[in-house]
């Protein structure tokens, strides 16, 4: 999972070949709850085509610094109710950008987006365990679920820890 920023290419991040990644992107990189109903989900058709088809061994969700969708969400933009589509969307992380407003060391706009960054890749990561076959492998240990992100005024690529905010380079990731 990847946002669609262009300037986040995880290809190019990676430094991987052509048909070394099965990616899927969408507006911050989110990962919805499974839900039965299985009607126009693309992100949802995507995992399980991933999971099922491919048999993938590392499902990665791969957040990022400037986030415009985090941006969007924590801004809570004035015409966020007249939005079909985007708002909608952004509201899966919700809980991200509650926390980070709740966060009194936080200070700065900057400070608060980037804790909603992070909290947002730990919602994606547990939506995915809502999917029952995703759930599954995990629980087979055929398939594991990585949180990443990439901070493009460093260049680095780090892991987060899953019980904290911490992160790491992804490569010392075990």
């Amino acid at each position: 999972m990847a946002c669609c920023d262009s300037r986040v290419d995880p290809a190019v991040i990676t430094d991987s070949a052509p048909g070394e990644l099965f990616v899927i992107r969408n507006v911050g990189n989110l990962v919805p709850p499974y839900e039965g109903e299985g009607n126009w989900h693309s992100t949802c058709a995507a995992l399980q085509f991933a999971v099922y088809d491919l048999e993938i061994e590392h499902l990665i969700v791969l957040g990022h610094a400037r986030c415009g969708g985090i941006q969007s969400l924590m801004e809570e933009q004035k015409n966020r109710h007249k939005d079909e589509f985007i708002a909608a969307w952004m509201s899966i992380a919700d809980e991200a950008r509650r926390q980070a407003l709740a966060r009194t060391d936080l200070r700065t706009f900057d400070e608060r987006a980037h804790y909603c960054e992070l909290h947002a890749i730990k919602i994606s990561l547990a939506n995915l365990q809502t999917f029952p076959w995703i759930r599954a492998r995990v629980a087979q240990n055929s398939l594991q679920l990585h949180g990443w992100y990439y901070d493009m005024a460093s260049g680095d690529l780090l892991g987060l820890d899953s019980d904290d905010s911490a992160l790491s380079p992804w490569r010392t990731q075990k």
